[in-house]
């Protein structure tokens, strides 16, 4: 095989029976190519200023040694790998959160839009929620990633794609899920308050909403527990959350069973306790009742 120099080292240090192929290439020339973005002298100069560094201070056997140490130290998989499993976690927790705070907030705006009496907000809410509901998240991402390059101009990084795509994604679910929640509140409260001379939106607010957030809060969590599974999308368009890492780490040791069996009790975990959280909530809110 051609391999580059080091490696080949590091591989003949710890295999006798391997050793150097008495090989001549046919050009005679043997080079190592650093791949970099175009129109980038600064990334250029800084590039060559390291090579430069280490050819002068002979720093290359010294990176070899501990490289090759590296290559083949032996270490239980979670001392090699745990910081990939934990990486990837804290980003998809990340992205789910900011994906059912953002939704909630847009979710419960184009709910109310959806109640008014207006067709003007009705059915701008009605179609973006039909919408949104009817195409796929993976679709919705790329949607947003590319064309908020293609279409604005806007050079959006990867993660803050998956939150918007995310949370415009949530948004639609969040507002049906809290129109039903008012719906199902007895319209006597409204009638009640605003008799009582509440504006329509002090009734909304102080009356109709405190009862329906308690109502649909099971469906909320439930809405959570699902963008913490579906973040898991996100990985195609380089997101380094939890599956993201998953893929690196299956590449890196060579085993594909293991690293997905740790990925799904990771999910598991955090959807458990996430649900077992919201009961207690459930319950504490049901007190009254």
């Amino acid at each position: 095989m051609v391999l580059e120099g080091p490696v080949a080292d590091a591989y003949l240090s710890q295999n006798e029976d391997m050793a150097y192929a008495d090989v001549k290439f046919t050009d005679g020339a043997k080079q190592t190519a650093v791949a970099i973005e175009k129109n980038n002298p600064a990334f250029k100069a800084q590039i060559n200023a390291s090579i430069d560094e280490i050819k002068t201070k002979g720093l290359l056997a010294d990176y070899q040694k501990k490289a090759t140490e590296l290559m083949f130290h032996e270490a239980s998989f979670f001392e090699q790998y745990g910081s990939y499993f934990a990486k990837g976690t804290m980003y998809t927790v990340l992205l789910a959160l900011i994906g059912v705070i953002f939704g909630s907030v847009l979710g419960s705006l184009l709910s109310l839009m959806k109640l008014a009496k207006t067709k003007l907000l009705r059915w701008p809410a009605a179609i973006y929620i039909e919408y949104v509901r009817g195409t796929p998240l993976l679709v919705q991402t790329f949607i947003v990633f590319f064309g908020g390059t293609a279409l604005f101009g806007l050079e959006l990084s990867a993660f803050v794609s998956s939150c918007i795509a995310l949370s415009l994604n949530s948004a639609a679910y969040v507002a049906e899920i809290i129109r039903a929640g008012i719906m199902a509140v007895n319209k006597g409260q409204m009638e009640s308050a605003r008799s009582l001379g509440m504006s329509q939106g002090q009734s909304m607010r102080f009356i109709i909403l405190p009862q329906a957030i308690k109502n649909i809060l099971p469906a909320l969590g439930n809405e959570f527990v699902t963008v913490i599974k579906e973040s898991s999308v996100v990985s195609v368009i380089g997101v380094t959350e939890l599956m993201f890492q998953t893929g690196v780490v299956q590449g890196a040791s060579f085993k594909p069973f293991l690293p997905l069996i740790i990925t799904s009790l990771i999910y598991f975990a955090l959807t458990f306790t996430l649900s077992r959280l919201l009961g207690v909530a459930e319950r504490r809110m049901q007190a009254s009742d």
